[in-house]
């Protein structure tokens, strides 16, 4: 294993991580505020600080060992969960999806910052393959974040869409899933089935659609 390309990996990878994490997490507590829980207001978990966001044991061990166990080839982290108390905002059935919305919203929105900065970057005649790297690695890291937190199961982002969209005898079904909608997905995402099915689908169909949105921007500097 070459170590100097685990390091560089690392490298290029870190801040485009944290940015993701961090971003995602404070934007379910804007959120949540926005709408009338002030729960992560009052813990301090509405803040661009990553260390507020960063769990020891998810975003840090776990990554790193399936890295160096797999040899990159499988790669799975979270972060701490931004706490909300959904029977606090002020139409919780309704606010649940805007709430749950924000984290991947945000993570949409940032890939979409890093494909700017990458045409910026190219236009400007930067050649530094660090720097063009870690902007794809910005998108890559956002495009996964987004599509893997929108699968529709509780505890995910998508599972909660889903329990706010439901009428609600359906909603009170799915939502009894969610303490065991975590190993429900690491199960399905083992066997291949979230990557082939959902997540490489719907990353393409974002990444299309970044595209398509920022087709004037590049005919413009490129």
């Amino acid at each position: 294993m070459d170590f100097a390309l685990i390091i560089q990996t690392v490298a290029i990878y870190a801040i485009p991580v944290l940015f993701a994490i961090t971003v995602h997490e404070a934007a379910h507590g804007y959120a949540a505020r926005h709408f009338g829980d002030n729960t992560a207001h009052m813990l301090g978990r509405i803040t661009l600080n990553p260390a507020k966001h960063i769990d020891p044991v998810g975003t840090i061990a776990m990554p790193l060992l399936l890295y160096f166990a797999t040899a990159g080839a499988f790669l799975f982290g979270y972060a701490k969960p931004v706490p909300v108390n959904f029977g606090r905002l002020r139409n919780p059935k309704r606010d649940m999806i805007w709430v749950a919305l924000a984290g991947p919203g945000a993570n949409l929105l940032q890939a979409i910052g890093w494909t700017v900065l990458l045409y910026l970057l190219v236009a400007s005649g930067v050649e530094e393959r660090f720097f063009l790297q870690m902007c794809r690695a910005g998108v890559l890291v956002n495009l996964v974040m987004f599509a893997f937190n929108m699968f529709p199961l509780p505890p995910l982002d998508g599972g909660r869409i889903l329990v706010g969209l439901l009428p609600n005898q359906l909603a009170y079904t799915v939502s009894r899933v969610e303490p065991y909608g975590f190993f429900i997905v690491l199960a399905l995402v083992l066997t291949g089935l979230v990557g082939n099915l959902w997540l490489r689908p719907l990353m393409n169909l974002s990444a299309q659609a970044i595209e398509v949105l920022l087709t004037p921007l590049r005919l413009l500097l490129l």
